[in-house]
C-alpha cells in the first residue's frame, strides 16, 4: 500500500526515464545509463509497494528506500516528483548551483533518507536502520538498491554478514545488475559470478529476476520477507540504458550527456514506446 501514485507502473517508469533524460541533458550531467536501468524498478517500487505518504516525510511508519548508488540521482528525483514529494520547478534545478537536488543523492530533499555517493555505503546504512526497526519491534520494511560495480566494495560484504548474523529479514537489498560499471565489463574488471551463490552461501534469500519485468518485480517485493530470519536480495538483471536504443549496453553513457539531437531522438523512441 502507498499513498501517492495512481496509475500502471510501466506508464510510471516511462515518464521517470522521460524526466531524468531532460534533466540530464539540460544540466550536462552524467550517468543516464545508470538511471535508466532502474527505472522499472524504481516505478514497481514506489508505484506499488513502498509504504509512503508524500504528505508527511518523516511519517514513522514508512518503508524506509536507500539509493545506494547514488549517482542515479536524477531518476530517484524524477520519480519522487512522480508520486508527490517533489514539484516539476524543483525538478529543473537539478544540479545548478545552491539548488538541493544535487548530482548525487541529497538527503535534504524530502522522501531521500540518506546522501549517498560515494558506493559502498548504502548496505551498512540500511542494515542499521533494518536493525533498529526489528529491535523496535517496528513493521516498516527497509530496501537498499545497489550498483553491480559497487559489489566490488568490501564495505558491502561486511554488511552482508552483518545482517545474516542479526536474522534482518526486513531488509531487502535490490542488486542493478546491468552488467556494466564505470570501468569496463563486470566480468573483466572484478567477475562478480556465482553472485547467487555468494549471497546465498553468506546467509540471504535470493531471488534473481528480469529487472525490467514489473511482473516478475512486484511478485518478488510482494513475497518478502522470502525466508523467516533471513536478509533477502533481489538480482534484477537489468540493461543499461534501457529504453534507448543507441545507449543500450554502452558504457559510454554512465558519462556522457545527450545532446539536443539525441535527447530528441531518445524522447520520440520513449514517447511512441508501448
Amino acid at each position: 500500500m502507498q499513498f501517492s501514485y495512481n496509475g500502471s507502473t510501466e506508464n510510471l517508469a516511462r515518464s521517470i526515464r522521460i524526466r531524468s533524460l531532460k534533466m540530464v541533458t539540460r544540466a550536462k550531467s552524467s550517468h543516464i545509463g545508470s538511471c535508466l536501468s532502474i527505472a522499472d524498478i524504481l516505478a514497481v517500487l514506489y508505484g506499488q509497494n513502498l509504504l509512503i505518504d508524500s504528505r508527511r516525510p518523516d511519517w514513522t511508519k514508512r518503508d524506509r528506500f536507500i539509493m545506494s548508488k547514488g549517482h542515479a540521482a536524477s531518476i530517484l528525483y524524477a520519480v519522487l516528483s512522480e508520486v508527490g514529494f517533489l514539484t516539476t520547478e524543483e525538478l529543473s534545478t537539478y544540479c545548478e548551483d545552491g539548488s538541493l537536488l544535487a548530482g548525487h543523492v541529497n538527503h535534504y530533499v524530502n522522501g531521500i533518507e540518506f546522501s549517498t555517493g560515494s558506493l559502498g555505503h548504502g548496505l551498512s546504512v540500511g542494515c542499521g536502520v533494518a536493525l533498529v526497526g526489528k529491535r523496535d519491534k517496528k513493521s516498516f520494511k527497509t530496501y537498499v538498491l545497489l550498483s553491480d560495480g559497487e559489489m566490488d566494495e568490501g564495505s558491502n560484504w561486511e554488511a552482508i554478514l552483518f545482517a545474516a548474523q542479526h536474522k534482518l529479514d526486513n531488509l531487502i537489498a535490490v542488486v542493478d545488475y546491468n552488467k556494466l560499471q564505470g570501468l569496463g565489463i563486470i566480468s573483466e574488471v572484478i567477475n562478480l559470478e556465482p553472485l547467487s551463490d555468494k549471497w546465498e552461501s553468506f546467509g540471504w534469500a535470493v531471488r534473481e529476476v528480469d529487472g525490467h519485468d514489473h511482473r516478475q518485480l512486484l511478485d518478488a517485493f510482494n513475497s518478502i520477507p522470502f525466508e523467516k530470519d533471513k536478509p533477502n536480495v533481489i538480482l534484477a538483471h537489468t540493461t543499461k540504458g534501457k529504453g534507448v536504443s543507441f545507449m543500450e549496453g554502452r558504457l559510454e553513457w554512465h558519462y556522457k550527456s545527450p545532446n539536443s539531437n539525441q535527447l530528441k531522438i531518445a524522447l520520440d523512441e520513449l514517447t511512441n514506446s508501448e
